[in-house]
């Protein structure tokens, strides 16, 4: 994995892909962490949150990329392949910021369904290993 700062690196490179106008009222910019993020929809230690997408009255329009959720899941990664991870991110992040600027909510949707989903087959993993061990 690379380290944090070389992440930052390549998530400035990232941010340069984008046009001036998707950075219309993102006043708090990007923003990488160094935390390693379990989702509140963890079910078990399986689900990590990579970014996040803020929009508030006090604090402003911002995303927050964890870069030890990047490590937790693409750790492994050739550093091309997480540069990929990384720019899908960033992209989805912005895809809210811009909905919210809009007043959509599609991707929220699309993200509820994922979790949806998520819940599901843990669901169906764990009336499986109850039939292979009913004690």
């Amino acid at each position: 994995m690379v380290d944090i700062e070389e992440m930052q690196d390549m998530l400035d490179e990232l941010a340069d892909e984008l046009p001036d106008k998707f950075y219309e009222e993102l006043n708090g910019g990007i923003l990488l962490m160094p935390d390693r993020r379990l989702s509140p929809e963890a079910l078990a230690d399986d689900l990590f949150t990579l970014g996040e997408y803020h929009h508030s009255h006090s604090m402003g329009r911002y995303i927050v990329i964890y870069y030890g959720s990047f490590d937790a899941i693409f750790g492994h990664l050739p550093k091309d392949e997480l540069m990929a991870q990384l720019r899908k991110t960033l992209r989805h992040e912005f895809t809210h910021h811009l909905e919210s600027l809009a007043g959509e909510k599609d991707l929220e949707i699309e993200d509820e369904r994922q979790l949806a989903r998520y819940r599901y087959r843990a669901k169906l993993r764990e009336i499986r290993a109850l039939r292979k061990d009913p004690h």
